[in-house]
C-alpha cells in the first residue's frame, strides 16, 4: 500500500491517507471526497482523480478544476507519481511516500531504560505552557470529529506532532488479539526522511507488560555503544498506553533525536546541568493526552452502553446496576412482577380513516406509546414491548420490590389523567385517543428473552396473558383500568387516598381460561374525579356483593342510584335486565365472558 500526504501551509493544514492498489480516489474540496482538502480555496470541489497501482499513484486532472495540476515544475493534466516524489495543486502539497511503516528488531537494547513517578511528573513545570495548552484545546475536537478510529489516529498523530516540539517521528500502536504489536499510523516531521521503525521491545513493554508509560534512551557518550544508536535510529522514545474500557491495548509512540545529553530528572541520566535534554515535559503532555483520551472514550462507552440499557430499563434501575453493571442481572429468571398491558382505544377504525395519511397516523401513535413508556419508566418499572398500539410494562425485575404493584398503579394512573387531559383538545395529536389498562400480578420469567439471533428485554408467563385479558375487559366493564385480585392484596392499605382508589367490579372467568377471578377498578383519588366520589363507589361495590351473591333485585336497586354517567354499571344492569332482575338456578356468582 501506499500512504499520500497532503500538507497545506498552515500547521495544521494535513491529512494523510492510505491508498489500496487497484483503487481510484478523487481530490476534491468536499466532505464527502476520499481525500477531502478542505483548507485551500485553490482546489476544486472535484479536482483530481488518483489511480494507485501497486508502485505509484497516476493522477488525472478533472474537468471540474479550475486550477492547474504542478508535477516536477510543470503544469500537468496528467502525470505518473512514485515513492517520495509530490504533485502540487494550489497552496497544498501531496507527497506520495510508502504505506507501512516495518518494526525495528527486538534486540535493540536501550542504553538507558527510564520510568516515570507520577508524583513527580505533575511537579513537572511547561516551558512553552501557553503552546501546550493551545494544542490541548484542540483534543475534543479531534476525538469527536474522527469519524473512524484511522480518522482518530491521524488526527492525533498531527497533534502530539504539534505538542511535542522534540518529536521527529509519532505513531499510534496497539498489540493485536495474539499480542503482536500493530502499527496503525504514524507521521514524521519530515515527509522526506524515510520510514519510521517503532521499537517492537519498547511497545510490548509499555503497552503489554508495565502499562505505563517507558522511555528507552539509545544515545549513548560511550563510543563503545554507538551501535545501538544506529540500530534504533533515533535517540530516544517512549511509549505512552491508553487505556480505553471494551478495547484492545494501544497507545503513543513517540521518537526523537538527541543534540545534547539526556538527563531523566534524577540526576542518573548520562548528562547534567542545562545544557540536556529534559524529556519529562513531553512525557507529561502526552500522559496528559492519553488521560483525555482514556476519559472521553470511557464517557462515550458508558454512554452508548446506556442509551443501549435506556430502552430497555428505568432510570432508577440504571442507577441501581451502576457504570459497570453485572450484565448476569439480565439474564431471565423467575420472579415475582407486576405486569401492565396499556392498549388504545379504536385504533384500527383510525387506521381506516388515514389510509390516506398513514404517517401521520404512525406518528400520532408513537406519541402515544411514549406516554405509556414515560410513565411506565417514570415509576420505574421496564417497558417490554410495543405491540401496535400497545405498550408492556413490568415491576420487580431485576430486583424484587415490594412496592411493584404500587408503582404499576401509580404508573397507569398517570397513563389515564394524560389521555384524558388532552382527548379533547382538538389541536393535540392524543386527540379523541383513549387508553384500556389491565393490571395483573404473580410469578414469571423476566429478562433477555428471545433466540440465538434476537433477544429483548421482556417477561412471560401466565400473568403477561392475564394482563392483556384484563385490558381487553375494559371495553366490556367500561371502564379504564382493570386489575386482579392479587394486585388489590399488595395495594391494600398501601395505596394513599391522595393517590388513588380501588372499587371491586365483578367475579369473571376469562374467556378461555380455567381460573376465575375478582377484578377491581384503579380509580384516581375523588379530587381528581369527582363525578365519582367515595359515596358512589360504596353504593357499586354493595350492588357487586348482591349480584356475586344472586339477590339480583336487591343489586339492581342500588345500581338505579348511581349516576347514568359511571358506566360501569351498564355491565351489570344488563346482565340483571336479561334476566328479569333473577338469578339463574345454577348460579355461582361467576360471570362467563363470551370472548376476549
Amino acid at each position: 500500500m501506499i500512504q499520500l500526504i497532503a500538507r497545506g501551509r498552515a500547521p495544521r493544514q494535513s491529512l494523510k491517507v492510505t491508498l489500496e492498489a487497484g483503487t481510484t480516489y478523487d481530490i476534491g474540496r468536499d466532505h464527502e471526497a476520499d481525500v477531502p482538502i478542505l483548507w485551500d480555496p485553490h482546489v476544486s470541489r472535484q479536482h483530481a482523480r488518483l489511480h494507485v497501482d501497486a508502485e505509484h499513484v497516476n493522477v488525472e486532472k478533472l474537468s471540474s478544476a479550475t486550477n492547474p495540476i504542478f508535477f516536477a515544475g510543470k503544469d500537468v493534466s496528467t502525470c505518473t507519481v512514485n515513492g517520495s516524489e509530490y504533485f502540487v495543486i494550489g497552496a497544498t502539497t501531496f507527497y506520495v511516500m510508502a504505506a507501512a511503516s516495518s518494526l525495528s528488531s527486538a534486540s535493540a537494547q536501550p542504553v538507558e531504560e527510564v520510568m516515570f513517578d507520577q508524583r513527580e511528573l505533575r511537579k513537572v513545570r511547561f516551558r512553552d505552557a501557553a503552546d501546550r495548552i493551545d494544542v490541548l484545546t484542540h483534543l475534543p475536537e479531534v476525538i469527536q470529529a474522527a469519524r473512524t478510529d484511522s480518522e482518530l489516529h491521524s488526527r492525533l498523530v498531527n497533534l502530539l506532532l504539534a505538542g511535542i516540539v522534540h518529536a521527529e517521528a509519532v505513531a499510534i500502536v496497539g498489540l493485536d488479539e495474539a499480542s503482536d504489536v500493530q502499527v496503525m499510523h504514524w507521521d514524521r516531521r519530515r515527509e522526506t526522511a524515510g520510514e519510521f521503525r517503532p521499537s517492537t521491545r519498547l511497545i510490548e513493554d509499555a503497552i503489554g507488560t508495565r502499562k505505563r508509560t517507558v522511555l528507552h534512551v539509545w544515545e549513548s557518550h560511550d563510543q563503545s555503544k554507538h551501535d545501538y544508536t544506529q540500530m534504533a535510529e533515533f535517540d530516544w522514545a517512549f511509549c505512552t498506553p491508553i487505556s480505553v474500557m471494551g478495547d484492545t491495548p494501544w497507545g503513543m509512540y513517540v521518537a526523537g533525536r538527541l543534540d545534547r545529553p539526556f538527563i531523566d530528572g534524577s540526576g542518573s541520566g548520562s548528562g547534567s546541568g542545562s545544557d540536556g535534554v529534559h524529556l519529562q515535559a513531553d512525557v507529561k503532555f502526552a500522559e496528559l493526552v492519553a488521560e483525555i483520551i482514556s476519559s472521553v472514550q470511557k464517557t462515550n462507552f458508558l454512554e452508548r452502553r446506556q442509551t443501549s440499557y435506556r430502552q430497555f430499563l428505568a432510570p432508577t434501575i440504571l442507577t441501581a446496576l451502576g457504570d459497570d453493571p453485572d450484565i448476569d442481572l439480565l439474564e431471565p429468571r423467575l420472579c415475582d412482577v407486576t405486569v401492565l398491558f396499556c392498549d388504545l382505544r379504536g385504533f384500527s377504525l383510525r387506521a381506516e380513516e388515514a389510509a390516506d395519511d398513514l404517517l401521520g397516523l404512525l406518528d400520532r401513535v408513537s406519541r402515544a406509546l411514549g406516554v405509556m413508556s414515560h410513565h411506565i419508566s417514570h415509576c420505574g418499572g421496564v417497558t417490554g414491548d410495543f405491540q401496535g398500539d400497545a405498550a408492556l410494562g413490568f415491576w420487580g425485575w431485576p430486583f424484587a420490590s415490594d412496592d411493584a404493584p404500587l408503582e404499576a398503579c401509580r404508573a397507569a394512573l398517570g397513563i389515564r389523567m394524560a389521555f384524558q387531559e388532552t382527548r379533547d383538545r382538538k389541536d393535540h395529536p392524543l386527540a379523541n385517543f383513549q387508553v384500556g389498562i389491565g393490571i395483573a400480578h404473580g410469578r414469571a420469567v423476566a429478562g433477555k428473552i428471545g433466540t440465538s439471533e434476537q433477544v429483548k428485554i421482556t417477561v412471560f408467563g401466565p400473568v403477561v396473558n392475564l394482563a392483556s385479558r384484563l385490558e381487553g375487559m375494559t371495553k366490556q366493564l367500561r371502564v379504564p383500568i382493570v386489575m386482579d385480585e392479587s394486585t388489590v392484596k399488595c395495594i391494600q392499605n398501601r395505596l394513599d387516598a391522595s393517590e388513588g382508589r380501588v372499587r371491586r367490579l365483578a367475579k369473571v372467568l376469562p374467556y378461555g381460561m380455567e381460573n376465575s377471578v375478582f377484578v377491581s377498578e384503579l380509580l384516581p383519588p375523588e379530587s381528581e374525579c369527582p363525578e365519582l366520589p367515595d359515596t358512589i363507589v360504596r353504593q357499586y361495590e354493595n350492588a357487586v356483593d348482591h349480584f356475586v351473591a344472586g339477590r339480583w333485585d336487591e343489586a339492581h336497586q342500588c345500581l338505579h342510584e348511581i349516576p347514568a354517567g359511571d358506566r360501569a354499571q351498564d355491565f351489570l344492569g344488563l346482565l340483571i335486565a336479561q334476566h328479569n332482575r333473577v338469578a339463574p338456578s345454577d348460579w355461582d356468582g361467576v360471570v362467563r365472558l363470551p370472548s376476549k
